[in-house]
This record gives structure tokens, C-alpha cells and sequence, in this order.
């Protein structure tokens, strides 16, 4: 049997049995990848493949060279029993469960399931107690602090069902799922040690629970944590180091692993979209655009992933794009938070920037931790000169992902806007040793720095010299490099900068004050080294202009006529003193 069948088959039983564990979403998320395992055309009619069709494009253009793919059969993996049923004595009761646990009616769920000793009656019991718990908790912050405030409110299930949990591990009568209810109940208490301990046990034993992964993933906060983690090799494995790269900012090495499981889920719309999440960390937004178009051919009603579709559409200002995608969303589903922070994105793009927070306020009333919302608030309130609003966003932003560079870069803008220098260089740090490579942040720092309360102009040249090798898109970098070094009374260095920024906005045929500024001072800089040639040259296209620089091209080469009898040239002899 080829990896694809075997990947096939095991897919197809663990849809069924997550499912019938009312884990709907590790459920979705294996049937989705069920479907992006590409059929033989031998065996199956072009009606079975309909859903698959356009994602191979994406594939083929966005392919890196560098990377090459190879299908999974090509490595040795452990293999993992299926596990068997072993309920036939609960049926019944399990099934009335089940249908109470799917209407939300979590205690009366696990009433009915109180007597009921088999494994997978105990985990549904026990998980539905958890989700009944976490409901009250939900209820208890709004009716105390309001849908979007902070409250000390707690699941008070946890306790019992951790003793519960606990001896059923110890005695050996936990499933896989058990496993997984107790490393989730042990995270919420803060025991992250145990945690991934018991999440290990419970991937390794039933691989196929990407609920599982995601909550280990989420402990893995650096590096040596990940490399600790004894791992069983079974393909998911793969899904999982590609997903905690991500999260980890290894963005290359995340790509490399989601191109090699393409070797087997060549028509995974969930790769495609976490590639498209890499690409836009690189700010590669040209290609990002393209891949999340194709997910809208292929998956027209999908919301997921699209409000990073609707930051790139903002970041290029593409506001037809952004409405038509608004428009879209609204239309499939508006109570979403991902809707709703895409249709605040248009609003903000279009500078209403209260109906933009109304938007934001309403993803997060739906979800108060959805952290792209609190971020994207923050910049509203950033907009609206409101920067007491946009520190708590941003707060707020940080308490749910330390990681997220963004909410540190929107607090290191709020304080340099409120004048605190100092706080706002604290924050900005935090960003770049996050997000390194975008050279944004070098920027903001190194015009922090340049401030008159701290006025380091060292620190800001290092910090502009990490951007301009950050791929500065902005193009701001190279000529703060050379006014600098100008401003410390470095001709040489400041004359290398302006050459440097000179030439690049001749490669992107840009025109501005910033290149006339460029061509005078390096005339002046040439004509003082006695270079009178290359000052002509400058000189000359400055000529080219209307303001005072062609007054001032004029006085440079009438001086350099005086200073040198024998300087012949055309320009200076139209230019009498």
C-alpha cells in the first residue's frame, strides 16, 4: 500500500473518531487533509477530485528552488494502531449524551454518562464537565466585568477533574483522548511542565488529534523546548515541527516542511493558507495575495485565514479588493471575529476609524482573545490620537501571545507619541528581537533613538544599517544613514550612503527632494575632493530642476571653473559670475 493510501485510510477512521468525541474541530481539520491527499485518476472520476482542482498552481509557482519536495514514502515512520471501540456496553447512554452534548447542554451530557465506566464514555463525561465549566466561566466575566474586560474568574471544574484525570493515569485507564483533556486541564492550572508531558503521551499514542498538537504547540515557546520533546516519528510529527516553526519565527525552515508534506497533500487548502502565513511574516505580499486568491477559487465561503488576506490588502491599499472581500465575508458569515476584523480593515482603509473599533470591538465580544482584533484596535486608537486606548489594546494584545511583535511595535508608537522616549525604546526592542528582520522596526527604533531626550546617534546609525539589510522597503534607511553621518561630519561615510540611496531610486525611478538632496551634496562633497569631473556630472543634473539647487549647481561650477583655470567645461562657460 503506497504512504498516500495508508494516510488515506488512517485520515478516514480518525474523522469518524474524533467526531464521534464531539472534538469537532480536530475532526474538520483531518477531514480537510483527508481531501488534500491527491487522488489517483486511475481509480476515481473527475467528479471526486472537483474539490481539488486550481491548488496545484499555487504549488508549481511558489515552489522555492532551493527546497525540493519529497514525498513522504521516502522517510521511515512509526506506525500507529488504530485504535478499536471499546463501547458497545454505553451505546445507548453514550448516544444520548452525545446529542444533549451537542446542544450545549453540557451538564445534562455528562448526567447521563455518571455511571458509564468505559473509556470513551469517561472522556466525553469529563470533557463536557470541562466545556460546562468554561461556559460558567464566560458567563461570570461578562456579568462582572463586561464582554471585553479582565476578570479573575476561573473554571471551577478544573480541580476535580484534575484529581479524576490524575489517578486514571496512574492507573492505566486513560485513552488518548483522556490524555489529552488532562494535559488541557493541567495547562489552564499552569502546569506547563506536566502539560506537554501528558500531551506527548497522548500524540504519540493516537496521533491523528490536531487539537492535541495545537495545544503542545502553544507550550513550545522557544527552540530547546520543541528539540526536548520525545516524539514518536509518525508523519503528523511533520505537521506539527511546520506549525511550531511558525510560531517559533523560523519562517524558511516552516516553508520547507509544508513543501515537503505537499509531496503527499498536494491539494491541502490548510497548507496552502499556513505557507501564505510564512510568506507574510517575509512580507511577501505579491505572493501571498496569489495563494489566498486561489483558496477563494477553490473554497469560496472559507473565512478562516482571510483577515491576514484583508492586512495584506490594506498594506497595498487595494480598497476595491478589501470592500469586494468585506462584502464576501459579511455575506457567509458576520458573526465571525475573522469577518468582523476584515470588515474593520476596510472601514479603517477608508479613514472611518470609529466605525473601524466598532468592528473590532464586535470580533472581540465574539472572541475576547482573538489577538489580531486587540492589535488592529490599537492601531485604530493609534489613528484617532486616543493613545491611552491603544496601550491598554496593545496590553491586552500582549497578555494573550508575548510573542506577537506587532502589539510590542503599536506600544513603542503610543509612548513616543505620549513623548516617553525611554518606555517607547523599551518596547521597540522587544519587537525587533522578536520580528529581526523587518526593517520597520529598525526604523522606529533608530528615529526613538534620534530624539532630542536621548539623542544617540551611534545607536540610531546601527539601528538604520539593520534595516537597510532588512530589505527597506520604504527606502528610508540608507538616506537617514547618510544625513546622519553628514550631521557627525563624516563626508566619506555620509557620500557612500548618498550614492548608495542615489542609485536605488534610479533602479526603482523614483524623483523627489531626497534625490536632489542626494546630487548636491555629493556634487559639493566631489567638487571639495577635487574630483571636478564627478562634481560636473552631479552638477549637471541638477540643472535639470527649477528650484534653487540649479542656482546653487551653478555657483558650483562657476567655483570650480575659478578654482581650476584649466576646467573646461560646457556647462560652467553658459554660467558667467
Amino acid at each position: 500500500m503506497s504512504s498516500k493510501e495508508i494516510c488515506r485510510d488512517e485520515l478516514r477512521i480518525a474523522v469518524r473518531q474524533l467526531s464521534d468525541r464531539c472534538l469537532y474541530s480536530a475532526s474538520k481539520w483531518a477531514a480537510e487533509q483527508l481531501v488534500g491527499i491527491e487522488l489517483d485518476p486511475v481509480k476515481f472520476t473527475p467528479s471526486n477530485t472537483r474539490f481539488q482542482r486550481g491548488s496545484s498552481s499555487i504549488r508549481r509557482r511558489f515552489r522555492t528552488n532551493e527546497i525540493t519536495s519529497t514525498p513522504i514514502a521516502g522517510v521511515s515512520y512509526v506506525s500507529t494502531p488504530v485504535m478499536e471501540e471499546d463501547d458497545a456496553v454505553d451505546g445507548d447512554f453514550y448516544l444520548l449524551a452525545k446529542s444533549y452534548f451537542d446542544c450545549r447542554e453540557y451538564r445534562r451530557a455528562a448526567h447521563v454518562l455518571r455511571d458509564q465506566s468505559g473509556k470513551k464514555a469517561v472522556f466525553l463525561r469529563c470533557y463536557a464537565l470541562y466545556l460546562a465549566g468554561e461556559k460558567r466561566k464566560e458567563e461570570e466575566n461578562i456579568e462582572l466585568e463586561g464582554p471585553l474586560g479582565k476578570s479573575d474568574a476561573a473554571n471551577k471544574e478544573l480541580v476535580s477533574l484534575e484529581r479524576e484525570l490524575s489517578m486514571l493515569r496512574k492507573n492505566g485507564s486513560i485513552d488518548p483522548f483522556g490524555l489529552y483533556l488532562y494535559g488541557l486541564v493541567l495547562k489552564e492550572k499552569g502546569s506547563e511542565h506536566l502539560a506537554r508531558s501528558v500531551l506527548v503521551e497522548s500524540v504519540n499514542s493516537y496521533p491523528w488529534n490536531w487539537s492535541a498538537w495545537s495545544e503542545l504547540q502553544s507550550m513550545c515557546t522557544t527552540i530547546d523546548i520543541l528539540h526536548s520533546l520525545p516524539l514518536n516519528n509518525h508523519w503528523m510529527k511533520d505537521f506539527f515541527l511546520a506549525c511550531a516553526y511558525q510560531e517559533l519565527r523560523m519562517h524558511n525552515e516552516s516553508l520547507a516542511k509544508y513543501e515537503y508534506l505537499q509531496g503527499t497533500f498536494s491539494f491541502s487548502n490548510y497548507i496552502q493558507a499556513q505557507i501564505a502565513k510564512a510568506q507574510y511574516s517575509l512580507r511577501e505580499f505579491e505572493q501571498v495575495e496569489v495563494i489566498f486568491e486561489e483558496l477563494l477559487r477553490n473554497d469560496p465561503y472559507r473565512v478562516e485565514d482571510m483577515d491576514m488576506y484583508s492586512n495584506v490588502l490594506y498594506a497595498k491599499e487595494c480598497c476595491s479588493a478589501l470592500s469586494y472581500l468585506a462584502h464576501r465575508v459579511f455575506m457567509t458569515d458576520k458573526y465571525r471575529p475573522e469577518s468582523c476584523c476584515i470588515i474593520g480593515n476596510y472601514y479603517s482603509l477608508k479613514g472611518q476609524h470609529e466605525k473601524s473599533v466598532m468592528y473590532f470591538r464586535r470580533a472581540l465580544k465574539l472572541n475576547k482573545n482573538c489577538l489580531s482584533a486587540w492589535t488592529l484596535m490599537g492601531h485604530e486608537y493609534v489613528e484617532m490620537k486616543n493613545t491611552p486606548a491603544a496601550v491598554d489594546a496593545y496590553r491586552r494584545a500582549v497578555d494573550i501571545n508575548p510573542c506577537d511583535y506587532r502589539a510590542w511595535y503599536g506600544l513603542g508608537q503610543a509612548y513616543e507619541m505620549m513623548g516617553m522616549p525611554f518606555y517607547a525604546l523599551h518596547y521597540f526592542r522587544k519587537s525587533v528581537f522578536l520580528q529581526p528582520s523587518d526593517s520597520r522596526l529598525w526604523i522606529a527604533m533608530a528615529q526613538c533613538y534620534e530624539t532630542e531626550q536621548l539623542h544617540m546617534l551611534e545607536e540610531a546609525i546601527k539601528c538604520y544599517r539593520r534595516a537597510a539589510n532588512c530589505n527597506d522597503r520604504e527606502a528610508i534607511a540608507l538616506h537617514q544613514l547618510a544625513k546622519l553621518h553628514c550631521e557627525l561630519g563624516r563626508s566619506e561615510e555620509a557620500a557612500f550612503y548618498y550614492k548608495k540611496d542615489l542609485e536605488r531610486m534610479e533602479a526603482e525611478e523614483r524623483d523627489g527632494p531626497n534625490t536632489v538632496e542626494a546630487l548636491l551634496f555629493l556634487a559639493t562633497h566631489c567638487k571639495d575632493q577635487k574630483r571636478f569631473e564627478e562634481a560636473e556630472v552631479y552638477c549637471t543634473r541638477l540643472l535639470d530642476y527649477t528650484g534653487p539647487e540649479k542656482e546653487a549647481a551653478k555657483s558650483l561650477l562657476r567655483g570650480m571653473r575659478t578654482a581650476q583655470p584649466g576646467f573646461s567645461s560646457m556647462s560652467a562657460e553658459h554660467f558667467p559670475p
